[in-house]
């Protein structure tokens, strides 16, 4: 069985951000139910030398659509800087770069195969990019940011990180 380049790269943002979404709803739950500040977790930070949750999730839609985007242009970097964006922008985010990555078709996908990418680091093949960076650093960020919401209570678990699976019944 082969496993195409939309199937392991896209079907797997997909899935991730489905998750994501979900965490950051009972995140949101959480929050209003114990009177707890939401902006409070966009600037919140695992360890005082890494970035916030804000910077996370920002990582999250530039590592997935924004990958994909810069695989069809040839050239990927990273956003500017971290924007101020809250809690509720921060959904809109994922829900744009999930909507995004909808839109895409398996053959446009399959059809970057060998395509080259440049980025400011390294010079990749599109499966390069995406098996090796792209998706190793998406899956960095959902967790760090899965992780800051555990650190404040929100009572998510490991199959709200998986998100729906892919089960054959």
């Amino acid at each position: 069985m082969s496993v195409s380049l939309y199937e392991a790269s896209v079907g797997r943002f997909l899935q991730t951000l489905g998750a994501v979404s979900g965490y950051l709803d009972k995140g949101r739950s959480h929050c209003e139910e114990n009177n707890m500040d939401l902006n409070e977790i966009v600037e919140t930070r695992l360890y005082p030398d890494m970035l916030p949750f804000r910077f996370q999730l920002i990582q999250v839609a530039s590592l997935s659509l924004g990958a994909i985007n810069g695989v069809r242009a040839g050239e990927y970097s990273p956003p500017p800087p971290p924007q101020d964006l809250d809690y509720q922008e921060l959904q809109d985010l994922v829900a744009e770069a999930r909507s995004g990555l909808q839109q895409l078709t398996a053959e446009v996908v399959n059809g970057l195969a060998g395509k080259e990418v440049r980025t400011p680091w390294w010079t990749f093949t599109a499966e390069g990019f995406l098996m090796s960076f792209s998706l190793p650093s998406f899956y960095f960020h959902a967790t760090t940011a899965y992780d800051i919401l555990r650190t404040k209570g929100v009572p998510v678990g490991k199959l709200d990180f998986l998100g729906q699976l892919n089960i054959k019944a």
